[in-house]
C-alpha cells in the first residue's frame, strides 16, 4: 500500500484552516450577540453588531451546508 503524502498534507492544511475559521467566525458571532447585551443594559442599540452576528452564523451554517453536500454527493 502507498500512501499520498502531498495529498494527505494538502486535506490537513485545508481542514486546519476551515476549522480555524469557522470557530473564527462562530466567535464574532458570540461576540456581536455580547455587544447586543451590553448595548440593550445601557439603552442603547447594536443593531450593526446583530446584524454582522446573524450573518457570521449563516456562513457558518453555509459552510456545513457544503460539507454535507460534498459528503453525500
Amino acid at each position: 500500500m502507498k500512501i499520498d503524502w502531498a495529498a494527505l498534507g494538502s486535506v490537513f492544511g485545508v481542514s486546519l484552516v476551515v476549522t480555524v475559521a469557522m470557530v473564527g467566525l462562530f466567535t464574532l458571532g458570540i461576540n456581536g450577540l455580547a455587544r447586543r447585551e451590553r448595548a440593550a443594559a445601557n439603552g442603547g442599540s447594536a443593531a450593526l453588531a446583530v446584524t454582522g452576528a446573524y450573518a457570521c452564523f449563516a456562513a457558518c451554517a453555509a459552510a456545513v451546508g457544503y460539507g454535507f453536500y460534498l459528503i453525500v454527493a
